[in-house]
């Protein structure tokens, strides 16, 4: 279905397959819920039927709203130090008496590598913003920072950045999956593959695949070499080479001077963690039920930059830990805004706020979901895709 096809009067119209009743009424509540979020029709994010300045605010597109964020992408340098200086230093302390700890009682020191985990998460944050340019106006500056937390990280700053621009580039877009994003088969993909097929595709998506193991390949061994970027110059094997022999060189002091207990008890916890939780963010930030994916003739960049990137609206605490991240729609639509500033954004245009947004609690109801329904344009269960006809 084309983009135009499915809309009227800057709505959705609904096109829901004949299915089980109560998969049928649950597709209707949601899409009735949502008929005013659309990008080229007047209405995100509030019903069309709003009137007066509710109804004045929502009358922008993906485009107006790019343009109305222009004025947040400017970096606070004095912020952007202080923000760099309240998670790396409590970083190299937390790691330091853990490592003191441990001579005393191995538990606490893996309750405070545990704990750790939060700064380290900060710091990919910091890092990401870099990529992006955003941390500072200077581009070599935030490429230095960048290349420095790549090695806390784990992950080969240039490399990193290539593939993510990739995921910018081509959110959302079913015909330029693979690169920085995470697999997604559609149910008429699903239903074309044999049965050996389907259960890899079932594995890869189960829960303790993707936030368990996912997370140790990606950061333990996909990131030793630039696997996606081969034949994309030498730049990158340099990259990613570079950061592996300062990690190297700094897990051998580590060794050295504390034992391979330092290793086991304090860097390990802390860096599993972290990267579980940072594959979780990747994946509610993209996988939730009102997504967006369309094929290359229907698919617009900025479209899918909203509508197909959550807003995880989290608890204080957990939003100053994870960096605003979950502010993503906001973030793909405005790349260089610094993650400093994603929440003025939302606390200033409640319409953001509103658009794409996820709680705590109903994060987690999406590690569920897993095919995505090109006639409802949902992301499903297997169970809810199974009940569809043929």
């Amino acid at each position: 279905m084309s983009v135009g096809a499915g809309r009227q009067n800057g709505g959705i119209q609904s096109d829901i397959p004949n299915a089980r009743p109560a998969l049928t009424a649950r597709h209707a509540r949601v899409q009735s819920d949502h008929l005013s979020i659309t990008s080229r029709g007047p209405c995100v994010g509030y019903p069309c039927d709003a009137t007066g300045p509710r109804l004045e605010a929502t009358r922008l597109t993906t485009s107006d709203w790019k343009r109305t964020l222009v004025k947040y992408r400017q970096p606070i340098p004095s912020r952007s130090i202080f923000e760099l200086t309240v998670t790396l230093v409590p970083f190299l302390a937390i790691w330091a008496v853990a490592w003191w700890v441990l001579s005393i009682s191995t538990a606490l020191a893996i309750a405070l590598a545990f704990a750790n985990a939060a700064f380290l998460f900060r710091l990919f944050v910091i890092q990401h913003d870099c990529g992006h340019g955003s941390l500072f106006r200077d581009r070599r500056l935030c490429d230095w920072i960048g290349r420095i937390i790549g090695v806390i990280t784990l992950t080969p700053y240039d490399v990193w950045r290539k593939t993510h621009a990739i995921h910018h580039a081509t959110i959302g877009n079913l015909d330029r999956r693979g690169v920085g994003d995470l697999p997604l088969l559609t149910i008429t993909e699903y239903r074309e593959k044999d049965w050996l097929g389907r259960a890899l595709y079932r594995l890869v998506r189960h829960p303790v695949f993707l936030f368990g193991v996912v997370p140790f390949y990606t950061f333990f061994l996909h990131n030793r070499l630039p696997v996606q970027l081969m034949r994309s110059g030498g730049r990158y094997w340099l990259s990613a080479m570079a950061t592996n022999a300062a990690i190297g060189l700094t897990l051998t002091v580590i060794v050295w001077l504390g034992g391979w207990e330092v290793l086991l008890f304090v860097f390990l916890p802390t860096m599993f963690l972290a990267a579980i939780a940072g594959m979780w963010f990747f994946y509610v930030q993209h996988q939730f039920e009102e997504t967006s994916w369309r094929h290359e003739e229907d698919w617009n960049i900025e479209d899918a930059s909203l509508h197909g990137s959550s807003h995880y609206d989290l608890p204080g605490i957990l939003r100053w830990i994870t960096g605003n991240i979950g502010v993503h729609h906001v973030h793909h639509l405005a790349s260089r805004i610094p993650y400093y500033r994603l929440h003025d954004v939302v606390k200033d245009h409640d319409v953001l706020a509103q658009t794409r947004r996820i709680t705590l609690w109903e994060s987690f109801r999406c590690a569920r979901l897993h095919l995505w329904d090109e006639k409802s344009r949902r992301l499903l269960t297997f169970a809810e895709a199974r009940a569809l006809p043929a």
